[in-house]
């Protein structure tokens, strides 16, 4: 038994030994035929706090777009290092940069699943991959970084590495080192953070926008407690300690970053380019990356003036992207970033989500009648403001108007799933549970960016294609090596025809609907507004776009307290302010119509009557008819059978004051033409024209008279007419003698 045991243990001792050789040739033969990095002191010393932009023409951008305000280790209190340690490396001050044990049995995993899932990185790992590296996963990048780990290990002291490490790791929000993350999260410096806060902030950088105690409070305390429980445990606080800042609730003083860099142009193309690179911020500047942007600084000056002259008492964010998807100018003003913040969009997804798949399903036609009522469908009730509602109204008018019932009907018509399936090629992201109708009005489980919103309008302008939109057009490394280029593949989503009608409409929204402070611009203006709240307001939208811009603006508050506006309120005014501005000079061309587009005469009685869209036919007089834009695809139905045949009325008659009195029930589309007989002869007494209901004529009479009428009907193609049978004939004869003598007895006599 014994000796079994020990050729157990002696196989798996060569089986370790061989592991570990194996290990090492790998890493060896890894660092020999790749590509080196070289350790250079000066990008910790001196890491940098800026990254080259430049603008639509190549100008450079001035603007300081990353913050650091360094920290020495020793004001901080014991406790705030000590989180880091605990939760991060803790045998950070027993290892020599790397620490094996953990190394071992990542490599394991890492090599049996043919990729890095695992990095069991030292602090002075974290360091150098912050200083040194890109943030890509593959085993060249691990082993540069675990021999530059050496090297820095070799030139800095323990606490010169963790004090530069605390300067230089992420907090989210654009905080880099612990100096700003305090200032922002809790308004004060590093050195009066408490333990309870210094757990907080440990915690967050395995996954700053994950754990950040603005978007995730309930994650953001499970994660401190576990930085705690760690403290505890190797002895670094004492329990009346741990337990009291456990029992504590997180509670952040954000404080805005200087000059609203947080949520700047700049900045938005760092999140843009972090993206597009795959690495934090810091080493994009420490790689001394050039970005070159659309930046335009005329569009970003009258967009920042039109939002602060408006939106000032709020949260605010405003975008400026050209047609083809390039971002010429954004600003925000929040304590947190706005950017990559998502709110209910509210009714502004209504042209995105409902209304233009059914245009392009052909379920609709912007004429098409829609019964604005009060429903419940399978328990969901939703209502229009002021729990209003308009009978059968048009789908053009239910845009101008913004009204939820149609809305939700016509999305109900379409499907949620065929809807998304749109929207998601327009850039909407949706989450798994967004499954039912009320997303017609907006409801969202986490909503839109604004960016995102704003971009899927380029839709309607580009007649069915959808741009991405952009922040940067290219990015060059230190060398000037193009490494990134946007490359612009539009995606068909809507036909033609489809888009422009979804334009047609959102123009009669900014000409006399929710958005019709926009009406009097001079030029082709398209728009549609939102509002967000049940028994307040919170959010509040504008999207408006011209042939060759898209602008979107919200108003709100992060933290959902009211707002006294709504999205036909100052988010419009911002929106004309800015459009005034940039086309003070040169005006937008007016929008394209394509050929599958057409104007159709519809008959208005029918459309009102029976709610039905019909062609006008050539005798519906022109005050009947409505003109209308149409897609070929989708035309209105077959001529109106109205008016093609006209029935003369009943006539009646009588003599009152020795005169005939001759009535009968008028239409005002017909032509009466009233005759008398006498003597066998016809004669024209009177034509009766656009009169409506009873109609009563009266004539001199003289002698026994026979009248009838005729009726007309106009073809206005040809001014042909159709003339109906003669009417009924009264005969009516006058009375001759009216001295009429009345007797005790009530009778009459001549």
């Amino acid at each position: 038994m014994k000796r079994t045991l020990k050729r157990i243990f002696i196989a798996g001792l060569i089986a370790i030994l061989v592991v570990i050789a194996t290990i090492s040739l790998i890493i060896g033969l890894t660092y020999l035929f790749s590509d080196k990095v070289k350790f250079d002191i000066n990008k910790i010393k001196y890491s940098s706090t800026y990254v080259e932009m430049y603008d639509k023409n190549n100008c450079p951008i001035k603007d300081e777009n990353i913050g650091t305000n360094f920290v020495k280790l020793n004001t901080l209190n014991d406790y705030t290092p000590q989180a880091f340690i605990s939760i991060e490396d803790k045998d950070f001050y027993n290892h020599n940069g790397l620490n094996y044990k953990r190394m071992i049995s990542a490599m394991i995993k890492n090599i049996t699943a043919f990729k890095i899932k695992e990095g069991a990185s030292t602090i002075t790992q974290q360091l150098i991959k912050n200083t040194h590296l890109t943030n890509e996963k593959t085993f060249t990048r691990k082993i540069n970084e675990i021999v530059l780990a050496k090297e820095l290990e070799k030139n800095l002291t323990k606490e010169q590495i963790l004090e530069y490490y605390l300067n230089i790791i992420y907090f989210g929000d654009n905080c880099y080192g612990i100096e700003n993350a305090s200032m922002h999260y809790f308004s004060k410096h590093a050195k009066d953070l408490t333990l309870a806060e210094s757990a907080t902030l440990a915690g967050m950088i395995k996954s700053p926008n994950t754990y950040s105690p603005v978007k995730n409070i309930e994650k953001t305390t499970q994660r401190r407690n576990v930085v705690l429980n760690e403290m505890l445990r190797d002895n670094k606080i004492d329990f009346d300690s741990f337990n009291s800042a456990k029992i504590s609730k997180i509670e952040t003083n954000i404080t805005q970053l200087a000059n609203n860099s947080l949520n700047s142009y700049t900045l938005a193309c760092l999140d843009e380019a972090s993206e597009i690179l795959n690495m934090p911020i810091k080493q994009i500047a420490i790689g001394e990356y050039k970005i070159y942007t659309y930046f335009d600084k005329d569009k970003q000056e009258n967009l920042s003036n039109s939002l602060s002259y408006y939106g000032d008492k709020n949260d605010y964010a405003g975008i400026s992207i050209s047609t083809n998807g390039q971002i010429e100018a954004y600003e925000g003003n929040s304590k947190i970033k706005l950017f990559s913040a998502r709110r209910q969009p509210g009714s502004a997804i209504k042209p995105i989500l409902v209304y233009g798949p059914a245009l392009n399903e052909n379920i609709i036609s912007p004429l098409t009648q829609i019964n604005d009522e009060k429903i419940d469908i399978n328990g969901y009730s939703p209502s229009n403001i002021n729990d209003t509602y308009s009978g059968y109204i048009s789908v053009r008018e239910s845009v101008s108007k913004s009204l939820n019932i149609p809305a939700v009907k016509v999305l109900s018509y379409v499907g949620t799933q065929k809807a998304k399936s749109y929207a998601k090629k327009c850039g909407i992201v949706f989450d798994e549970n967004d499954t039912n109708l009320g997303l017609a009005l907006g409801g969202m489980t986490y909503g839109t960016t604004l960016k995102e919103l704003t971009g899927a309008y380029s839709v309607f302008p580009n007649l069915g294609k959808f741009y991405e939109p952009k922040f940067i057009n290219y990015i060059t490394d230190k060398n000037g090596k193009i490494v990134y280029r946007n490359i612009t593949n539009p995606t068909n989503v809507l036909r033609e025809d489809s888009a422009y009608l979804m334009t047609d409409m959102l123009k009669t929204c900014a000409k006399e609907g929710t958005g019709r402070k926009l009406g009097n611009l001079g030029y082709d203006v398209a728009t549609k507004t939102g509002t967000v709240g049940q028994t307040y307001n919170t959010d509040a939208y504008n999207i408006s776009f011209t042939s060759s811009d898209i602008v979107g603006v919200w108003i709100g508050n992060v933290d959902n307290k009211k707002i006294d506006t709504v999205g036909g309120g100052q988010p419009t005014d911002i929106v004309k302010n800015y459009m005034q501005n940039i086309y003070s000079i040169n005006k937008p061309k007016n929008f394209e119509q394509p050929t599958s587009i057409y104007y159709e005469n519809v008959d208005q009685l029918s459309l009102e009557n029976e709610h039905v869209v019909y062609k006008a036919n050539n005798y519906i007089p022109e005050k009947y008819i409505i003109k209308e834009v149409f897609s070929k695809f989708n035309p209105p139905k077959e001529k109106s059978n109205k008016f093609i045949s006209c029935k003369p009325p009943i006539l009646t008659g009588k003599i009152e004051n020795n005169k005939a009195v001759l009535e009968f029930s008028a239409q005002d589309y017909l032509i009466y033409e009233l005759y008398k007989i006498n003597n066998d002869k016809e004669e024209l007494l009177s034509v009766i024209a656009n009169k409506k209901g009873l109609c009563t004529q009266t004539f001199d009479i003289d002698k026994k008279t026979k009248y009838f009428i005729i009726t007309k009907i106009k073809n206005y193609a040809d001014n042909t007419e159709i003339i109906s049978d003669k009417s009924n004939i009264v005969e009516l004869m006058p009375v001759k003698n009216t001295n009429l003598i009345k007797t005790k007895n009530d009778k009459w006599y001549f």
